[in-house]
């Protein structure tokens, strides 16, 4: 009778194989770390990690992000939101500054 950890080995080996992926258990992937991922970045080639055979994780290169666009904070509403009225109203005072205690 075949253990468990072959029939998990198994199945994370089809696993890899039919996703045309790498694998790579979690102890050697936690000692070249930083080697594995610099590989993932270069190939494009995503990375299944398994713990005791099954698959864990899957190490995967960065999104590409839109050409053109920045992942700013300003501008980010531009063109969903749009501000009515004098913009200087934003930063002016409400009451005028006669009206407060603390500057008499």
């Amino acid at each position: 009778m075949p253990s468990k950890t072959s029939i998990n080995d198994k199945a994370a080996d089809s696993l890899a194989a039919s996703n045309g992926m790498k694998q790579m258990a979690a102890g050697e992937f936690k000692a070249k770390c930083l080697e594995a991922m610099a590989e993932v970045a270069k190939t494009g080639q995503p990375l299944l990690v398994t713990k005791r055979g099954e698959p864990f994780v899957e190490i995967g290169p960065p999104r590409k992000a839109k050409k053109g666009k920045k992942n700013s904070f300003i501008g980010r509403l531009e063109g969903v939101m749009e501000i009515v009225g004098d913009p200087d109203d934003l930063i002016k005072p409400v009451f005028p500054l006669e009206d407060y205690d603390m500057l008499k």
